[in-house]
């Protein structure tokens, strides 16, 4: 499990302007989701892109959705904020 701290949070705010309750509230929603089902992989993309403001083509949601299914995905989160 990751753990976070409020500088964490701080960059991601400063970078997306999304808030930390924010993505706590996705976090625990995506503790809920089959990650490996495209579909909420999708909904889940486009979510983040509404919140951010900032739209994913459709050819990058499908480069994110294969790296997520094949297990490519990086674990130090932390670095690549």
């Amino acid at each position: 499990m990751f753990k976070f701290t409020d500088s964490f949070f701080d960059k991601v705010e400063k970078k997306t302007s999304v808030g930390k309750d924010t993505i706590l509230n996705l976090a625990a929603k995506l503790q809920q989701a089959d990650l490996k089902n495209e579909g909420t992989l999708r909904e889940v993309i486009q979510e983040l892109g509404d919140m951010t403001g900032k739209p994913v083509s459709k050819e990058k949601e499908d480069k994110i959705i294969e790296a997520v299914i094949n297990d490519k995905i990086p674990k130090n989160i932390d670095k690549m904020i």
